[in-house]
């Protein structure tokens, strides 16, 4: 492939032109202590000039609170967009779009629109008495509320409940024509893996941005049982180079650096100048790999963020 040409032929990120933009998601925080982590993570992370950062939400609504206060301070405290994120499970529309409608009060102007997953692990997907059926759905009613940016998921490797690709990518279609701005992928380990979906999306008619989404591994383990989750293949290649270090946590945060950095430099030589990292509320795997892109801290940020 040309990409790959690409990759194998440039200097280590030497020639990386600084022209990347990035986003960030975090979590809310369960206890002080996560909340004083993830505050450190956003001031750090602050002064790269992320697009956005945004903040998920537990199945079955469970953080909605948590979530809407973490989203609202970092609206009111920091510089950055933020964006939160929004499921239909659980609840009905009326319920939905009162949510929706305090985040507009508390100036946030963008939505992740999701699906979302069953409360109970393992359970069936049911549309809520009353609310709405599925992402495409919330998208079109997001859209009668406020003119929000709106985000939606994509998924390189097939949704779990997905029959097949071509399934898949309807879905997605259906999304961006209620109104979505762009789509962004749950993670993947292989930068053809991305290549591939976004030659198939543009077949199928999506011209919308596609954000690949990177998750940096923080611990080999919990990622294969993630990636088990979420229909995300692991290749023998990343046992491998983990292999030995469940007892040298330094030692594996440089491998997990340099694995992500890799796939973040073929996607920038396929082309791609978006990418949302997927931080897990820690801040140094993620500027380390947006460093090595290029992208340094803008001056007047960094103050801001001290």
């Amino acid at each position: 492939m040309p990409e790959a040409r690409r990759a194998l032929a440039t200097p280590m990120f030497a020639d990386l032109a600084g022209d990347a933009q990035v986003s960030f998601e975090f979590f809310p925080p369960k206890t002080e202590k996560m909340e004083e982590t993830l505050w450190e993570s956003v001031q750090t992370l602050a002064p790269l000039g992320p697009r956005f950062v945004s903040v998920t939400y537990g199945a079955g609504g469970t953080t909605r609170e948590r979530t809407h206060a973490t989203v609202a301070r970092i609206a009111k405290e920091t510089a950055i967009p933020a964006a939160a994120h929004l499921t239909c499970v659980e609840a009905t529309r009326a319920e939905i779009d009162a949510v929706a409608n305090d985040y507009w009060d508390a100036g946030v102007r963008h939505i992740v629109a999701l699906r979302g997953d069953p409360p109970t692990t393992g359970a069936k997907y049911a549309t809520h008495p009353g609310g709405y059926e599925n992402a495409a759905d919330l998208v079109a009613g997001l859209r009668k509320l406020h003119p929000f940016e709106i985000s939606v998921a994509a998924y390189p490797e097939c949704h779990p409940d997905s029959p097949d690709s071509g399934h898949d990518l309807d879905n997605l279609k259906r999304k961006m024509d209620a109104g979505a701005t762009r789509a962004i992928t749950q993670f993947f380990h292989e930068a053809d893996t991305f290549f591939r979906f976004r030659d198939a999306a543009a077949a199928a008619g999506i011209d919308a941005e596609i954000v690949p989404g990177i998750m940096p591994v923080m611990n080999f383990a919990s990622v294969k049982r993630m990636s088990a989750m979420c229909n995300t293949a692991v290749p023998a290649w990343m046992g491998h180079l983990f292999e030995g270090l469940d007892d040298h946590p330094a030692a594996r945060q440089l491998v997990a650096a340099t694995i992500a950095a890799e796939l973040s430099r073929r996607l920038y030589a396929g082309g791609v100048r978006n990418f949302h990292f997927y931080t897990l509320n820690r801040a140094e795997l993620s500027y380390a790999i947006c460093h090595l892109l290029g992208i340094r801290a803008k001056p007047a940020l960094q103050e801001k963020a001290a």
